[in-house]
């Protein structure tokens, strides 16, 4: 059996699981958004200048949407070559932080099987992914649910950009088609601002990346990025401080699975062996 014949059957073997379709599901609210950013990114791509064979090799291998728009200014005036990678770098530094949580799910995978995470993955991918699974615990549906909402994302992505790298002369960039993918970016963040945590550090982000705006290269994002990490890391660590200084109450209210009808003390309530248990009762009637 060659290696084609089994990365297959290993492919179809994860589609099948019902957490593939749950992925594709989750990715289903935000694709109108994500299709109309495609669009609009391989419309300006030909509108550039860029050559068509260009075009389509950039957006099936650089798949990512923030860095290609970035870089094609500096394409049409001839910057050079490194000012191009470097600008790309900067603006997707942020997936060396989100990689860096990617392995609390994935590490125990194969080299290669984790590279093609890397490539597929995204930001709306990895927003819904630790929504689903907000505990960095290693669960077997979390490979199988990452692909649903990676294949969902890839060709909601790909299939309007190469159609609006073959349609550019037809779509105008004054329809501004691109800001629909800023608005279903900011429904799935608004989804995630469940605590005081996430809220402090969405302030904080927000109020960097504009203060930093004039930086060159959109090191902006990158400095909203790493000023929410240290406040919303910061913020963490003072909560958890503070419910160990927090004194614990006097008695807890009764637990009626225990047939427990009175409140009672907060002693340990670890679970004991059978054996603890009649040494305990040993104890009490002696």
């Amino acid at each position: 059996m060659n290696q084609a014949t089994v990365l297959w059957q290993r492919a179809t073997g994860i589609a099948r699981q019902p957490a593939f379709m749950v992925g594709v599901r989750d990715m289903m609210g935000t694709l109108p958004g994500i299709s109309a950013w495609g669009l609009v990114t391989g419309v300006a791509m030909v509108k550039s200048g860029m050559p068509l064979p260009l075009a389509l090799f950039m957006t099936l291998t650089v798949y990512a949407g923030s860095a290609q728009l970035a870089v094609l200014p500096l394409l049409a005036v001839g910057a050079p070559l490194w000012v191009l990678w470097f600008t790309a770098f900067c603006v997707n530094l942020r997936f060396v932080i989100l990689s860096t949580m990617w392995r609390n799910f994935f590490s125990h995978l194969r080299l290669r099987h984790r590279l093609a995470i890397g490539y597929f993955s995204g930001d709306v991918i990895f927003v819904g992914f630790t929504k689903r699974y907000p505990q960095p615990v290693k669960q077997p549906e979390q490979v199988p649910y990452f692909w649903g909402a990676a294949i969902s994302n890839w060709l909601g992505w790909q299939i309007p950009s190469l159609a609006g790298v073959f349609l550019a002369n037809e779509i105008p960039l004054s329809w501004g088609l691109g800001f629909a993918g800023v608005l279903a970016l900011l429904g799935v963040l608004y989804s995630m601002l469940n605590d005081r945590a996430t809220w402090v550090a969405c302030a904080v982000a927000s109020l960097a990346a504009v203060a930093a705006f004039a930086l060159p290269l959109k090191l902006n994002i990158l400095t909203a990025i790493a000023a929410a990490v240290a406040v919303g890391l910061l913020m963490e660590q003072a909560e958890r401080r503070a419910a160990r200084l927090r004194p614990l109450p006097a008695v807890r209210a009764p637990d009626p699975a225990k047939g427990e009808q009175h409140p009672v003390l907060p002693l340990d309530e670890a679970p004991r062996t059978l054996e603890a248990t009649h040494a305990a009762a040993e104890k009490e009637h002696a």
